[in-house]
């Protein structure tokens, strides 16, 4: 991207994914193996670039959400490990195998499908068992009174034909928040995941080679619950309050420009809806970017941007293609000035609580027009 193409861009620093990489490997204990997620293009980050470094920096599994995403990956050239967290047809089984592709299984009746695709081409289809424990949302069921009927389902999942169950996991519903409540359930959900895993052994055999639990959170929060892999996603980046201990360094960087500059008399009302009315001779730049390139609309009025000079209060409606800021108090600024919506010197917290959203929907929702700039 040339200077004259510069309207809205998001700076990717590669360097900082690796800094992060690697805080985070020296953090976990020594043999347990790393697990990137790069899923939904790696946060925004650009899912090809990012498995491209993790494949170079040695880690050990990448984590997608879907058959596309690890296709996209496949046909780039990424030859490591991939687990698909979501369901795949089980009309793909020959392309999952094909590919070299790890997919979750998450009941009995997806399990029977594979195999009896799997075992139909005569090939074995590598899988990792989920178990739900708290989430409520994929996963076998084995709480409670379900407790013997689950933990019999996934050993019958584990001895079909055409399977080879590789892994076992589950996902922490709130490893990420604060408090003793939170604590207690995190606590809870990682017990029941550990009975089942020894239920498993003990009464069928059953030893998974790898049992990962540990997301974000859990990697800073609870590393007792490391176990053979981790599942950073949203800490590999560089966000989340839990990223502090590990000083881990934000990785995206999203810039816009001011394209026009106006002067307003006081009572003139800005953008759609006349929500804002000025109160005052007011200096309005016009930015190149709106809620079509990943600014959220319900941020209207209630955030500010950073410019060389200081914050500039966003005012008036988010349009699709632009918005408006005020300028008056920062006479410097003018058309072609960058101005940042999140990174070095905006903190995307503040984007996310303005919005009423997290951190994650920001980087994911910085859409696909608008180009990533690697540094």
């Amino acid at each position: 991207m040339n200077d004259l193409q510069k309207r809205t861009w998001a700076e990717i620093s590669l360097d900082n994914i690796k800094h992060n990489y690697e805080a985070i490997r020296s953090d976990i204990p020594s043999g347990c193996r790393f697990l990137g997620v790069v899923k939904a293009d790696a946060y925004g980050h650009g899912a090809m670039r990012v498995a491209s470094l993790l494949q170079a920096c040695g880690a050990d599994y990448l984590a997608v959400s879907c058959l596309d995403e690890a296709l996209e990956l496949r046909d780039g050239g990424i030859t490591m490990p991939i687990l698909i967290l979501g369901h795949t047809p089980w009309q793909y089984t020959g392309c999952l195998i094909e590919n070299s592709l790890t997919q979750t299984v998450t009941n009995l009746a997806k399990a029977e499908e594979y195999s009896a695709e799997a075992a139909k081409l005569g090939r074995e289809l590598l899988i990792h068992i989920k178990v739900d424990t708290g989430m409520s949302r994929l996963g076998f069921l084995c709480d409670g009174s379900l407790s013997e009927k689950g933990i019999e389902n996934i050993a019958r999942s584990c001895s079909l034909p055409g399977l080879h169950p590789e892994g076992i996991y589950t996902h922490f519903a709130v490893s990420d928040e604060p408090g003793e409540e939170n604590r207690s359930y995190t606590e809870r959900q990682f017990s029941l995941f550990l009975h089942v895993v020894e239920e498993l052994q003990q009464r069928y055999g059953i030893v998974f080679p790898l049992r990962h639990c540990a997301n974000s959170g859990a990697v800073v929060n609870y590393p007792e619950m490391a176990l053979d892999m981790v599942r950073p996603g949203l800490l590999l980046y560089g966000y989340g309050d839990e990223n502090r201990p590990l000083n881990l360094k934000p990785c995206m960087r999203f810039v816009t420009t001011v394209s026009t500059i106006k002067h307003y008399e006081p009572g003139t009302f800005i953008s759609y809806g006349r929500k804002y009315e000025t109160t005052r001779k007011t200096r309005v730049g016009v930015l190149a970017l709106g809620y079509a390139d990943g600014l959220p609309r319900a941020a209207s009025g209630k955030c500010s941007f950073a410019t060389p000079w200081g914050m500039a209060p966003q005012i008036g409606t988010v349009c699709m293609d632009m918005c408006m800021a005020d300028l008056t108090d920062l006479y410097e600024a003018e058309v072609g000035t960058e101005v940042e919506l999140f990174g070095e010197h905006a903190d995307i917290h503040a984007l996310a609580e303005a919005a009423g959203t997290i951190p994650y929907e920001l980087l994911c929702s910085v859409t696909k027009r608008v180009p990533r700039v690697y540094k």
